[in-house]
Parts: C-alpha cells; structure tokens; sequence
C-alpha cells in the first residue's frame, strides 16, 4: 500500500488497472519446476566466439593485401610464395625484405616489356643488377637483393613455374670487405659524459657494455634481466632467430639499478615508450644522436651500432677467445666475428711498434 501511495502522488494519472502486486506477473510457466525444459541449454554446435588474431596474422594479411593491390606479372606466384614464407616461420624482417626485393623485380621486368614470368631469362635478371647499378644502389645491397631474387626464383622452379637453368651460374657481385666502425676511446669518454639522464645512461651504457644490438634491448622485458647476476637473457634474436646470454660491467650495472628505481614498476619494457610499449628505435638513435653532437662528434658519423662494434675490438683486445666473443655477439659464422680482429689488434700492434724500434735502432748505428 505504501508503494500505492507513492506511484499516485509522484505520478498524475489513473492507476487503478495496474495492481501492484508483482508476484503475479510471474506466476505460472516463470516459476515452473521443470527449468530444463522451459531453458534448455545452447547447442554447444552454435556456440562462437570470435577470436582476435594476433600480431603475425595482422602482419600476413597486411603484406597479402599488398600484393593483391599490386599490378606486376606473376603477383599470385608472390602471394603464395609470401605466404611459404610464413609457414617456415621466418621472420617479419626477412619475409618484408623478400617482397621488396621481389617486387622491384617484377616492376622492373614489367617496365621491360615482360608481362608472364614464364618469358624471364637469364639476361633479364643480369640487366636489373646493370640497372641497379647505374642507380647507385651499394654492392651490398644490390648483393642482399639477388640473394632473395634467387630465392624467389628457386621457389617457382621446384612448383616448375619456371625453367632450372636459371638457377645455373649464378650472378655474384664482388662486395668491398669493409672493416666495422668502432669510436675511439676519447670519443667514447666524451659521449659519456654528455648524458644528462638516467634512462639514457642505462640505454647507452648496456649497448657498450653487452654488444646487443639496439633492437635486441628495446625489446628486453624484465623478467629477462638477472641484476645480481648482471645478465640479459636474449630469449630468440629477431636477426638470427637463435637466443643467448649477454653479461653486462659493474658501471652498467649501477646506471640500470638506478634506472629500476625511477622507471614505472608496471611496465612490460625495461625502456618503455608510452601505453607500455617499447622504446622505439627512432627514439633511441635521436637519444644517441643527440648527445654524439653535444660532444662535437656528429662529422664522425658515429651511430648506436658502433657501440656494438666498439664493444666487440674492446674484447679482442683484452685477449678474449675469439669463439667466445662469436658467442656473446650472436654471430653464427666465425668469419664474420674475426672481421673484429683486423679492426684493431693491441698484439699484431705491439709486435709492429717492436719490430720497428729494432729496425729504427739498427738505422742509427
């Protein structure tokens, strides 16, 4: 009766027709003890959830609509070979440089008259390197470019899209073997003391003291950080797809403890970008760039890469094990690590500096 009073008095109008006893509006079938037969449950058959695709899938279907908007010869040939790509796991880096490398082909045959792949020769491909060339592309990329070519080409030989004697004498361009850039020691002490800032000391001073390549660490979270341990675990290499561990100094360990203090505990990232994302590269190499200038340095061309570098002849010249110094770099051939030892050898120095103060002496007698 009191919920009566307060529907007439709140409300104007003729309430008569709506009795407020509630309860019978549910009686009857609501109210039935035979739930399972008035509620059956769902047929599990037309149960579906939709499910978010993760990072790979958005990246495959975004290079596949790419292509699809292509008009160059041989574009489904691309697509499926895109797709092999992915299948074989291989990474986002070296599937992109497989479709660039590719498509500045197909776009170049097409220009050239070529509109089925079935017509390519040998020739063809020996006149995009000549183009190539002439543009003023570098060996080593032009090199980068024929070896994914090949690639390609091996691909729609073995589905005999296209005939096995291109694959015979292969095109090989002779690269200059160019020693790896290092920063002298100097330079590496006024870059250091340029850094005015927590975050960028650690970031600085973990890419000199651990050889990681700059993405390696952009992408370290902490669980995979050990600071008493002063390790970093590299679960997988986005370059080499195979993982290692790195060791950091004690001056690197003391910028990334101080660092832990100040960074948001919350954050996935041990360099953290905005919305707990990482660091971007961009944004690490204007902090490198920045303080390289601040130290009158910039006509050097010293990049964050050098540090990796600077670490790797540091090593070498403290007498570390060439093997052991392949392993902490995450190099897979030993060729490549001993380009290193011809960068600045203290030993085969000495042994110069001491061969010729016996040929000096030998002259002033």
């Amino acid at each position: 009766m009191q919920y009566q009073k307060f529907i007439e008095k709140t409300f104007k109008g003729d309430f008569s027709s709506y009795p407020c006893n509630f309860h019978s509006y549910f009686e009857g079938d609501l109210f039935s003890t035979d739930l399972q037969a008035k509620f059956p449950p769902a047929d599990p058959r037309n149960h579906f959830e939709p499910r978010i695709p993760n990072e790979r899938e958005s990246y495959r279907t975004r290079l596949v609509g790419e292509i699809s908007s292509l008009r160059v010869p041989g574009r489904e040939h691309l697509k499926r070979y895109i797709l092999h790509k992915f299948r074989n796991n291989c990474k986002r880096n070296t599937i992109r440089g497989a479709l660039t490398s590719a498509v500045k082909f197909l776009t170049y045959i097409q220009q050239h008259g070529h509109h089925d792949l079935k017509t390519m020769r040998r020739p063809d491909i020996e006149a995009f390197v000549e183009y190539e060339q002439d543009r003023g592309i570098a060996a080593g990329t032009i090199c980068t470019n024929l070896t994914c070519l090949y690639a390609f080409i091996r691909f729609l030989v073995d589905d005999e899209v296209l005939n096995r004697e291109l694959l015979k004498r292969k095109i090989h361009i002779k690269q200059p073997k160019r020693l790896p850039k290092c920063i002298e020691p100097d330079d590496e002490d006024r870059i250091l003391a340029q850094i005015d800032n927590v975050r960028n000391n650690a970031l600085i001073r973990l890419l000199l003291r651990t050889g990681m390549r700059i993405g390696e660490l952009l992408r370290t979270r902490m669980e995979d950080i050990s600071l008493e341990g002063q390790l970093i675990r590299i679960i997988e290499s986005e370059k080499t797809g195979i993982g290692r561990v790195v060791f950091f100094s004690n001056d690197a360990a003391e910028a990334l403890y101080h660092w832990l203090l100040e960074r948001d505990n919350w954050k996935e990232y041990l360099f953290h970008g905005p919305r707990d994302k990482a660091l971007s590269y961009t944004a690490a190499w204007s902090v490198f760039k920045k303080y390289v200038d601040k130290a009158g340095l910039s006509h050097k061309g010293i990049t964050p890469h050098c540090l990796r570098h600077t670490y790797a002849t540091n090593l070498l010249n403290a007498r570390i094990p060439i093997e052991v110094l392949r392993d902490l770099l995450g190099h897979q051939s030993l060729e490549h690590t001993r380009r290193y030892a011809n960068l600045n050898d203290v030993t085969r120095k000495e042994e110069y500096f001491r061969a010729m103060a016996v040929i000096e002496g030998r002259s002033n007698e």
